[in-house]
């Protein structure tokens, strides 16, 4: 049976008059103000111990780099701490209304990516956690993201509310203006490199422009291309994954040569397999190729120690590169509080939220279970390693810089969800006014606070000894 998406859970024939009704009557029972409070449950679980209960199912020499990486500071540890944070969330109110959630919506999982008719795009980009859930968690995890970055920053209180205020104001007018739109016009809105610089470049200084102007033109260069050259040299007149232990470490130096070869033929399986949850056409492209090596890579922060590979083919000939990453799925952050996943595997879960939250995907983006790798059944999702891809630098922002950011973040967000939410029951609830606005920037205020007890006690335990942390 195909799992239904999270819009199909509202009656389809209800009017838009019925469903800002909808809306509107949440407020009764969930008033916009109440999204400040942030209260610690008392039954709440040691930070420390979920962090740990994660790394329980991850590869456990890599487990002290996550550590290492979480430690570095409170933005750091906040990107880490998902789980921490969708437990967290449970407690606080929701309006009843839901849509397909990325799970991890903090700000740099917001960047420049490519279109499959090679156009630069902006939008969201990692959706391990993805699952349908109460569309205030996104935009509250996005909230605090920009609190804990101008803390960094050394930004004031009253400059972080109002990149907060801007960031939640920008979601909120967008999620209004999709309301008044059909459902096809809100399906093919897509925020290209022009309209970024349309809407929000004259927002910025002029050397904000600049810099912009160049993350898009290095983005450009990030392909497989630039990443064959990058990570790989040739032996033997033969193209090989370099080594960079730990983060990156080819099967070769994985393995004794008689289980490389298994794992190398599970890897062929593996691609044959996944192929079939592409389009025919793009599955007829990847036939084209063939693999020459695998290793395994280390990636991200709250994913390192999950397993993760990137597998080198090669086309026309040894100068036609493809790259691809086979990342680990497990089960998301948010099922505990939001509802078990209705995919068969939590691959095809990652798959179906990427494509219903994001304008445009990887032709590459699919799924498929191995039986055989690392001795045992796990999900992966794959997608090309690097396509055009370009992430924002939070500690070189300026107070109006950040702001901008956080508008085009709000919008990005706000489109995801109106594509699989009832958005024009979350327009209706919030309303014209600024009350959630302001309700957003306390609770990320006091969310912030927390993160940093949090991390201060991942940082205690790593000084105790409880945990190991090493830097890499």
């Amino acid at each position: 049976m195909t799992p239904k998406h999270p819009a199909e859970g509202r009656t389809p024939h209800h009017t838009p008059k019925e469903r800002a009704a909808l809306g509107k009557a949440a407020r009764a029972s969930v008033p916009r103000s109440s999204h400040a409070d942030f209260t610690p449950s008392p039954k709440r679980t040691d930070p420390v111990d979920v962090v740990e209960g994660q790394s329980a199912n991850r590869l456990s020499e890599l487990v002290p780099i996550r550590y290492g990486r979480m430690t570095e500071s409170p933005f750091r540890f906040y990107r880490g701490a998902a789980a921490i944070m969708a437990a967290d969330l449970a407690d606080t109110p929701r309006s009843g209304i839901r849509a397909q959630l990325c799970g991890d919506a903090h700000l740099l999982n917001f960047r420049l990516l490519a279109s499959p008719e090679r156009r630069l795009m902006f939008d969201i980009n990692d959706f391990d956690e993805t699952l349908p859930g109460p569309w205030e968690w996104d935009v509250k995890r996005l909230s605090a993201s920009f609190v804990i970055a101008g803390r960094a920053n050394g930004f004031s209180t009253k400059e972080r509310a109002g990149i907060v205020r801007a960031t939640v104001r920008s979601y909120r007018e967008w999620m209004r203006r999709f309301a008044e739109l059909g459902n096809l016009p809100v399906w093919y809105t897509q925020f290209d490199e022009e309209w970024v610089k349309t809407h929000f470049a004259g927002e910025l200084s002029a050397r904000a422009r600049d810099r912009w102007s160049q993350s898009a033109a290095k983005a450009r260069t990030r392909d497989s291309a630039h990443a064959f050259g990058k990570l790989t040299h040739t032996i033997d007149g033969r193209a090989r994954i370099t080594a960079d232990p730990p983060l990156i470490t080819p099967l070769d130096e994985l393995l004794p040569d008689v289980e490389r070869s298994a794992l190398e033929r599970e890897f062929r399986r593996l691609l044959g397999r996944y192929a079939h949850s592409l389009n025919t056409d793009r599955r007829f492209l990847l036939e084209q190729y063939r693999i020459a090596d695998v290793a395994r890579k280390v990636v991200g922060v709250g994913s390192v120690g999950t397993r993760c590979w990137i597998i080198l083919l090669l086309g026309r000939d040894d100068d036609d590169p493809l790259l691809l990453q086979a990342k680990e799925a497990d089960e998301s952050v948010l099922a505990p509080f939001a509802g078990a996943s209705a995919y068969r595997t939590q691959g095809e879960r990652v798959v179906a939220g990427q494509r219903l939250m994001q304008a445009t995907s990887d032709i590459f983006l699919g799924w498929e279970r191995a039986d055989g790798i690392d001795g045992r059944r796990r999900d992966f999702y794959l997608r090309q390693l690097r396509d055009w891809k370009g992430i924002a630098q939070p500690e070189e922002m300026v107070p109006s810089g950040m702001s901008a950011f956080g508008e085009l973040c709000g919008a990005t967000l706000a489109r995801a969800h109106a594509r699989s939410g009832d958005r024009i029951a979350i327009a209706s609830y919030l309303g014209g006014g600024d009350v959630f606005d302001r309700a957003l920037a306390t609770f990320a205020e006091r969310y912030a606070d927390q993160n940093e007890k949090d991390h201060r006690a991942l940082v205690d335990a790593v000084h105790s000894g409880r945990v190991k942390a090493e830097a890499a």
